[in-house]
């Protein structure tokens, strides 16, 4: 795998476990998940930017908000308890399959 799908994993990470302390955070009325969701989206957008030295803008965004969406949905059920409906699942693997096809055939991805 190279050193790019590294950092943006990463990235991707970062900002997942931004957005779970966002919710945690209960609208910025707790300290530790406030500061947590700061420090998490620094972190992501660093390393999201990083990555944009190597790949187009538009298939690390694909990637990083589309992989994001599916992390967020899975914790949210999982940690918070958020049911998701039948279409919300068939629209999440849409997602994982655009970022598949985008991995597989795109020249603009690095393999």
């Amino acid at each position: 795998m190279p050193t790019v799908y590294l950092i943006l994993f990463l990235a991707i990470l970062a900002e997942t476990a931004g957005t779970t302390a966002l919710q945690a955070s209960q609208q910025f009325t707790r300290p530790l998940p406030s500061i947590i969701v700061v420090v998490a989206y620094a972190l992501s957008f660093y390393l999201l930017a990083l990555t944009l030295k190597t790949m187009p803008v538009g298939i690390v965004y694909a990637i990083w908000s589309g992989l994001g969406i599916v992390f967020i949905a899975a914790i949210g059920y999982v940690i918070f308890g958020q049911k998701l409906d039948l279409p919300a699942v068939l629209g999440t693997g849409m997602i994982l399959a655009g970022i598949v096809v985008i991995q597989l055939f795109s020249r603009s991805a690095p393999h």
